[in-house]
């Protein structure tokens, strides 16, 4: 308010000395005097000021109009000037704004109009780095992957886009299912961005299909030190993957190194399953039978687990069954109400012929959380016991249709594999397999492989040495377990028919 009282204030008192100097302009005397071709003019003092003035406004006039024309000479000509850099700016003006539109366009779904508004602004703004990333993906979105592949190309030659050419090339190739040439790009995207946590996902997950262990475990620390994967998860997919170059642990001519990865493996994730079992092993290849006893013990308190009980059962190959029974006591007197604590110790009583014993380990299993296995032990015990074949081949009815018990499910995809493996093998996931029931169990399969480890384990051993066990009692628990697998076969037929 007081600024424009300010403003009428100034304006008026400049209006007033104009106003008085006219005045006295024009009560003074005198004036000025041209001639012009023999023509005298004669100007007054007031006349003379605005001729003055009206001069000074014509030479700059002239002198405008001058440089002007000199700008367009310069601007036909193809020189920098005003009016070139103001076409230029309202180039610049409409290619950022087809960029814009583009984008809007990128983000609605709008692919054919995302296209024509990226040609648009590659025309009118000279910024490769801008319109060549909208130009690829306005492409793949209207299926042109020609045309997204060979715009990849030229941004791969820009260093300030080398890294957005070269992933958008992965990209392709991962869709395309070449994961080896996409497995190489991302190494080298990673080799541009090492703390770029997407590409570190994408090479991880690819070294592990490619089985390249290595590999993956230098990925997996670029990702601990980037600040990307807690330390305790580090730990335990590093022992995953230490686990993996140690598969072959078991073959016998498993290399030093090997046994090392998989002892490496126990150490950095003891409560791994496999990885206690593989190290067990490792220890006695090495004649060293109390660290695998104290592995497996470990072991065996995070988890009970029936590969634990054969790595554990492997020890001590030659002993007796009653010899096993005490000395498997150092885990069964871990977690004894845990199930497959009960299944261990009712396998292992029926092989020593306690029946009686063997049905007590059982005690209520049967009954809250019978599957295959269990029902089968029961009709071990059962024909051991002198049972009729009616009560034997009715347990075996019941593990033909109950459900296998826990198994190795995928976390991502639900999928039931048969065996422990880092990826999974229906949906390529890393280390997702873990140790439960499935939520949808799986009848027992007709194979009969899963029943009875322990006791088909210790028949093989037992036939060697005839004098431990007697040849008709054997054959009894022999016959239990091949009933199971023809009763098995016969119902799996019948479903084929």
């Amino acid at each position: 308010m007081l600024w424009s009282l300010f403003k009428i204030l100034v304006f008026v008192a400049i209006i007033g000395l104009l106003a008085l100097g006219g005045h006295f302009l024009m009560q003074t005397s005198g004036g000025v005097q041209i001639t012009v071709a023999g023509t005298e003019f004669t100007l007054g003092p007031l006349q003379s000021v605005i001729t003055l003035g009206v001069l000074v406004f014509a030479v700059w006039l002239f002198f405008k109009l001058l440089s002007l024309l000199v700008a367009t000479l310069k601007f036909l000509n193809g020189d920098e000037t005003a009016l070139s850099r103001y076409f230029d700016r309202s180039r610049e003006q409409r290619g950022y704004q087809a960029l814009a539109d583009g984008l809007m366009a990128l983000a609605s779904g709008e692919g054919r109009a995302a296209m024509t508004k990226a040609n648009k602004a590659e025309k009118l703004l000279n910024k490769p780095d801008l319109t060549n990333l909208l130009v690829a993906q306005a492409a793949e979105m209207t299926g042109d992957t020609k045309k997204a592949a060979d715009t990849y190309k030229k941004l791969v030659t820009n260093n300030a886009t080398r890294f957005v050419g070269v992933r958008g090339i992965m990209k392709q190739k991962l869709a395309e299912g070449d994961d080896e040439t996409a497995r190489k790009l991302a190494e080298k995207a990673l080799a541009i961005k090492p703390r770029h946590e997407e590409t570190q996902d994408v090479l991880l997950n690819l070294q592990t299909k490619a089985q390249d262990w290595a590999g993956a475990r230098s990925t997996l620390t670029s990702k601990l030190k980037a600040g990307y994967l807690p330390r305790d998860v580090f730990k335990r997919r590093d022992a995953v993957l230490a686990l993996s170059e140690a598969k072959v642990i078991l073959d016998e001519d498993a290399s030093l190194e090997q046994q090392e990865h998989a002892i490496e493996a126990n150490r950095l994730s003891p409560d791994l399953v496999p990885a206690a079992a593989m190290a067990a092993r490792a220890y006695i290849a090495k004649g060293k039978p109390r660290l695998a006893t104290k592995i497996l013990k470990k072991a065996w308190e995070a988890q009970p687990h029936p590969d634990l009980a054969h790595a554990f059962a492997e020890i001590a190959p030659d002993e007796t069954p009653d010899q096993r029974i005490k000395r498997f006591t150092a885990l069964t007197r871990i977690h004894p109400e845990n199930m497959e604590t009960r299944l261990i110790l009712a396998e292992l009583n029926i092989v020593a012929e306690d029946f009686p014993e063997a049905r007590r380990a059982l005690g209520d299993v049967v009954e809250k959380q019978g599957d295959a296995r269990a029902y089968t032990l029961m009709a071990a015990i059962e024909r051991g016991e002198g049972a009729s074949d009616a009560v034997v081949q009715g347990w075996l009815a019941k593990a033909l249709n109950a459900p296998r018990g826990p198994q190795w499910v995928c976390t991502n995809c639900h999928d039931i594999q048969p065996e422990w493996g880092p990826v999974c093998l229906n949906c390529g996931s890393f280390d997702t397999l873990i140790w439960q029931t499935p939520q949808t169990p799986e009848i027992a399969s007709a194979t009969g492989v899963h029943m009875l480890p322990l006791i088909v384990g210790a028949l093989e051993d037992q036939s060697e040495e005839p004098e431990v066990v007697e040849p008709a009692e054997e054959e009894d628990v022999v016959e239990v377990t091949a009933d199971a697998v023809e009763v098995a076969e016969e119902a799996e037929a019948q479903k084929q028919a």
